[in-house]
This record gives C-alpha cells, structure tokens and sequence, in this order.
C-alpha cells in the first residue's frame, strides 16, 4: 500500500498517478504494475460519457490491433484493464475526475492531485492521458437540436434511427465507421463531406463503395440543421439532385476532437496550437519535470489505440526511471498554494 503523508488532511502518496482511464492510462498503469510503482489512474467520463477504457468503448468492431483478428472496443479495454489489476497489489483504478494538481513545491518533485470526490492524493510523477473529446458541429442549428436528432456517436444513438434516413458529416476514417455502424439501424445513410475525397483506411474505404445502402456527398457543406421538434432536414452549400435541402431524420458529426489538455497547461506543461501536449517523443516526457502524457492529447499526427498503448508503455518506463533517480521530499507548501489561488 502506499504511505501516507499529511496534506490539507491525510492523503497517500504513489509513485505515479495516471490521469485518464482510457485503454492508453490503462496501459501505462498495466506497465507502471510490472515495475513495482504503486500506481493510481483517475479516470473521469464525464466530457463524452465514457466508461473506464474510454473512446474505444464505443467502437463496435476493432480489427487493428495486435494479437487480436476481431474483437469489440469494450473487450479490448476490459483486456487491458484487467492486466493491468493483474498487478492488484500495486495498481488501483477509480473514477473520479482530477479537478487540480499543484506542485508542492518549486523544483516540482511531487504533485498534490486533487478530485471531485474531495480526495486528495500525493504524487512523485504525473502521467497525463486525458484523451480528447468530440468537436462539435459548428452549423446553425446543431446546439438547438442536440440530441434531438443531432448526435456524436452512433454506438450510443443508432438505434433511435432504425428504418429513417440520417446523415454523418466527415470523411475520415471515422466518419466511415460511423456510417457503416448507422447502415445496421437506418435505410440510408448520407457521408457528407467538405472535401473532394472521403480519407478512411483503404479497408473502410472499400467497404463504403459496397455499402448500397451509403450515399457519398463531395465538395458540400452543411449550413445549417433545421426541424421542428426534433431533426428533419440540412440545408446545403449547393444543390444536390437538384436541391439544397436534404430530408433526413438525424445527423451524427464525425469532424475531429479536440485535446483535453486544460489540466496540463494549468501546470506549465507546454502546448501547441492544436491543442496538444508536447512530448519528447523519446521518453513521452514534458517540459515539466515529473509530468510525462501519452494517447491522443499528445502532440503525434497518427492516433490509434495501438499507438496510445506504446505511448503509455513508454510514459510508464520513464516515471519508473524518473522515481528511481530521484529523491522526494513531499511537503506542502501553504504560501505557493495561496500565490496559485491568488
């Protein structure tokens, strides 16, 4: 168990807090285990309703990792998850959202987490893998009718579009697996992209070209999403078969995601202007001491489960080295506390 040290009120100290509980923490946690860190993830839903394992839960079909030819995203999270409480003497997992985490003192070399639980926990190294969350659609209309026929995930919501017609705006790779997802529930699907080209994998790619029941919209924007109660048409930027306005019954944005990195700048750990942590690709490291990220928040142009996975390994490798070269002293200091809050 690890020790306890006095903060504002008794709280115990770990060797690395892991913040994110998606499949990228949990790996890292998995990691953290195997090297004897008392490891501790946080892991907060609360931006895109997740459960512990994060955005891939809500993925239907994974057939891009390693070691595994087809299995669902929620089997693939419970896997990890479980590997890492392999280690149940070492690694603990709870949800509770990290509202603030201080340096306790002015070199940083242990962290003060605290939650909305009103816990307080002590750190010697911080992993941040807070992920991201959906980006919403920027159209008339969109807020209006959110969850009235304008969604962000079709695992969640297909099912309210059995036997209607409904659109997905993007054309990533995404985008792709959203409308092949919604074809199981609706009788027509529109991909409706701003672009010249839908840019999936080829795989996905391929599968939309067969899918009759998908209808590809190029070179179009949506201007706005109207209705009266609930979604029932989008006006578009152009005509299409002879018409700007397109009946449909929902629409499902696919448009990117947005860094969930608010709690690392609030720490001096720098960002670029997308939004995303800069690492060290090296040793997933920061430019604050103790702080390393990993997973989708991270400043790395291809994003995957696989590659969050090796990125947490490797955030786990170098707290374990971070820990083990350095001394702490974990001390509460009141007067930077009250200089923060001032």
């Amino acid at each position: 168990m690890p020790k306890k040290v006095k903060s504002s009120k008794e709280a115990l100290l770990y060797d690395v807090i892991i913040i994110g509980a998606g499949v990228t923490g949990l790996a890292a946690a998995m990691y953290a285990g195997r090297l004897n860190l008392q490891t501790l993830v946080l892991g907060d839903s609360s931006s895109n309703e997740l459960p512990i394992g994060g955005v891939i839960t809500l993925t239907e079909v994974v057939e891009n990792y390693p070691g595994f030819k087809r299995l669902t995203g929620p089997e693939l999270a419970e896997k990890i998850r479980d590997h890492a409480l392999e280690y149940k003497d070492k690694v603990e997992i709870k949800k509770e959202k990290v509202t603030e985490v201080l340096k306790t003192s002015k070199e940083g070399m242990c962290f003060l987490v605290k939650s909305d639980e009103n816990n307080e926990y002590w750190a010697k190294s911080i992993i941040i893998a807070t992920g991201t969350k959906w980006k919403k659609l920027p159209m008339k209309g969109a807020l209006e009718f959110e969850g009235k026929g304008t969604h962000y995930c079709v695992l969640c919501d297909g099912y309210a579009y059995k036997n209607k017609v409904a659109a997905v705006i993007g054309g990533s790779d995404t985008a792709a697996k959203e409308a092949l997802l919604l074809t199981e529930y609706a009788s027509k699907v529109y991909m409706i992209y701003r672009g010249d080209k839908i840019r999936p994998e080829p795989v996905n790619e391929e599968r939309v070209k067969k899918n009759k029941k998908i209808e590809v919209i190029l070179n179009t924007n949506v201007l706005e999403i109207k209705g009266d109660k609930f979604v029932n048409q989008v006006i578009l930027d152009k005509p299409y078969k002879g018409s700007t306005n397109l009946k449909l019954d929902g629409v499902f944005g696919a448009i990117g995601n947005i860094p969930l990195s608010d709690l690392a700048k609030s720490l001096g750990v720098k960002i670029n202007e997308k939004g995303e942590i800069i690492t060290d690709h090296h040793d997933s490291s920061t430019n604050v001491k103790g702080i390393f990220a990993a997973g989708d928040v991270v400043d790395t142009e291809f994003k995957q489960a696989i590659t969050g996975v090796a990125e947490g390994v490797i955030a786990a490798h170098s707290a374990y080295k971070f820990v083990n070269e350095n001394s702490f002293v974990c001390t509460f200091d009141d007067k930077l506390y009250n200089n923060k809050k001032n």
